[in-house]
């Protein structure tokens, strides 16, 4: 079943790189990936942390809320729905640094164990239980999006009462559900998978051993991965811009990046059809043993770009460049940014987060319910502290770590009810 090396040698590919393709010669079998990794759990919790971070400081930058997205006709449904008059630049950078990364290498992590799933239950099992695991929560939880946006509407409307909401609500021809379009996205990346699986499977395979190749050569897949997610990402960033999105009643996804994305979740799906131990997050592989300069150069980048970001915004002059070369340096930028934090991420996760910890255990096993339900909470405490006469920083504080208590707690206590369990 696993394809031949000839063909990728005809291609003309140079020694080094072909190296990366060929450096095994039997595929592991699937079953190495199904046993849980501590440190990959441990890092989709982190990242879990992260979104509610990102969502709890965005009230409080500086910049960002002044050029987030926002309808003309309804300013309360806006990329940052609510703006405190407090505000800090600290969380412009930090939120431009998550936004970089997290959601791609929350994709990446979701494809990890497809492939062994998918061999246990079959596709329609597979696509049975993921329909069940995120299909069921993204629709309850959709239903009830309108109790998170409501604090925003209160903010600016005439007529803030319950009533005039919901009309307005009814009037916008979709249905918002905020943090819930990863979830969407994420399912219909699931059915593309299994489609793979079953009419192409050599890609698969390929993908494989391309992923097998990075344990010796990470830097040789890294090169690989950016040509391929630059190939996807910038032509579509240079026709919808890096902020635009496409919804459609409570799905959207960000339209210059649905096929980046995409691109990060079949990364996923290769790492764990060669076995984890075998691929590129190898504990002895050379991506984990070299950590600190995959997170050395990582930051390196991040300061790079935003230097770019910087010295290419619309109001500089930038030696004349115009807005398409802008984008598509900017585009480049993301797509290594983006890349080499990923990488830096799994390897240091890889290398330091094994050894098991009640708490993270227990965050671990909660993030899902967490992700699902926090937005509410941060809209809701974010509008209760906008009268409040304290610093930003504390503001955030505050938000964060209330909305992470509860949310955890509210996903725990859900979980005792084992339907509910048995979904999230």
């Amino acid at each position: 079943m696993s394809p031949s090396a000839a063909p990728i040698a005809d291609a003309g590919v140079d020694r080094p790189v072909r190296a990366v393709f060929t450096a095994i010669t039997d595929r592991p079998h699937a079953q190495a990936a199904t046993s849980r990794d501590v440190a990959l759990d441990y890092l989709r919790a982190f990242v879990t942390v992260l979104v509610v971070a990102h969502h709890s400081v965005l009230a409080y930058a500086r910049i960002s809320p002044n050029v987030a997205p926002r309808s003309p006709l309804h300013p309360w449904l806006a990329g940052i729905p609510i703006v405190d008059r407090h505000g800090l630049i600290a969380f412009d950078l930090f939120a431009l640094f998550n936004d970089t990364f997290f959601m791609s290498l929350m994709f990446l992590l979701s494809g990890l164990f497809v492939g062994p799933s998918l061999a246990r239950k079959g596709a329609a099992g597979f696509l049975r239980d993921r329909g069940l695991r995120l299909g069921a929560p993204f629709f309850v939880v959709a239903l009830i999006a309108p109790l998170a946006y409501y604090p925003a509407f209160r903010v600016t409307a005439a007529d803030p009462g319950a009533l005039a909401f919901w009309r307005e609500w009814l009037s916008l021809g979709t249905w918002p559900s905020g943090p819930l379009w990863f979830v969407a996205v994420l399912l219909g990346f699931d059915v593309i998978a299994v489609a793979l699986y079953k009419f192409a499977p050599s890609l698969i395979e390929w993908l494989g051993r391309l992923a097998s190749g990075g344990r010796q050569r990470p830097t040789a897949l890294f090169v690989a991965f950016m040509l391929v997610s630059a190939a996807v990402y910038l032509p579509l960033r240079a026709v919808f811009g890096a902020e635009s999105w496409a919804a459609f009643g409570p799905f959207s996804v960000q339209s210059s990046r649905v096929l980046h994305y995409l691109v990060y979740f079949l990364a996923g799906v290769a790492i764990g059809e060669c076995g984890i131990g075998h691929s590129l997050l190898a504990p002895d592989g050379r991506l984990v043993r070299r950590w600190f300069r995959w997170a050395r150069n990582a930051l390196v980048l991040c300061l790079v770009y935003v230097v770019m970001l910087g010295w290419l915004a619309p109001d500089r002059p930038a030696g004349g460049l115009g807005p398409l070369e802008r984008q598509l340096i900017l585009g480049l930028g993301f797509v290594l940014c983006c890349g080499a934090i990923s990488f830096a991420m799994l390897a240091v996760f890889q290398r330091f987060a094994n050894t098991p910890s009640p708490a993270l255990t227990s965050l671990s096993r909660n993030a899902y319910g967490i992700y699902l339900l926090h937005y509410g909470f941060v809209m809701w405490l974010q509008y209760a502290l906008l009268s409040a006469a304290i610093p930003a920083a504390a503001k955030a504080a505050v938000v964060l770590t209330v909305t992470l208590a509860a949310s955890w707690t509210a996903t725990a206590g859900l979980r005792r009810i084992p339907a509910v369990d048995r979904v999230i």
